[in-house]
């Protein structure tokens, strides 16, 4: 099995770091490989709705969600940590996920690929941010991992994040989570297959 994970933050040794490793690392211990894209140090502009990759498969803007598409398509989970901005996830970040998520709605069948959100800040405004990065594993058929608390570790600097303990506990429980829920989902994968999801209807609410 095999995790993608994004942090969203452009500091690489930085809280959200801590703990995003602390899941990895539970990750590893059961058997989990793990792979990295860091985009908060990365040059990412927002999604401009131009519809080129309806077309052709990929987005116009040739960076580094481009380059990401091919790894998520072969993970099974996919984990983002964002650290939190004005009660809200890092603007790079979203630009991101909206370009790769809209990118790839056709050539990505992302239906029963694990989702979970790590979010880290000083003091408040982490559920807000870990609300936001959810929405895009619901949109996409995408089940979540929950942990014993939101996913979120508190602090200012790294070594803040070592103080929080019950913020560790709750990465740990985390990964654990995950590889189990990814575990059932490859067994009923094989067993039965995924849910067919139905996609005829789009309904458009206007006039006439």
């Amino acid at each position: 099995m095999k995790v993608l994970v994004i942090n969203g933050s452009p500091h690489l040794n930085g809280c959200t770091d801590r703990g995003l490793r602390e899941v990895e690392e539970t990750l590893k211990a059961k058997g989990v490989e793990i792979e990295r894209v860091n985009v908060g140090v990365k040059d990412v502009r927002g999604c401009i709705g131009c519809g080129f990759c309806r077309e052709h498969g990929r987005c116009v803007f040739n960076d580094i969600v481009n380059e990401t598409a091919p790894k998520l398509a072969e993970a099974d989970a996919l984990l983002v940590g964002t650290p939190v901005y004005y009660a809200g996830a890092n603007g790079q970040l979203h630009a991101f996920l909206d370009r790769l998520f809209y990118s790839t709605a056709t050539t990505i069948d992302k239906t029963m690929k694990v989702g979970a959100a790590v979010v880290s800040s000083r003091r408040a405004g982490s559920t807000s941010a870990f609300d936001e990065i959810n929405k895009y594993f619901t949109i996409s058929a995408m089940p979540i991992a929950s942990s014993t608390y939101w996913n979120e570790v508190h602090g200012f600097t790294a070594e803040d994040v070592e103080a929080d303990l019950e913020g560790l506990q709750t990465m740990r429980n985390l990964g654990n989570n995950m590889a189990f829920l990814m575990g059932a989902i490859s067994a009923a994968r094989q067993a039965t297959g995924v849910p067919v999801q139905e996609r005829t209807a789009f309904t458009n609410f206007h006039e006439g």
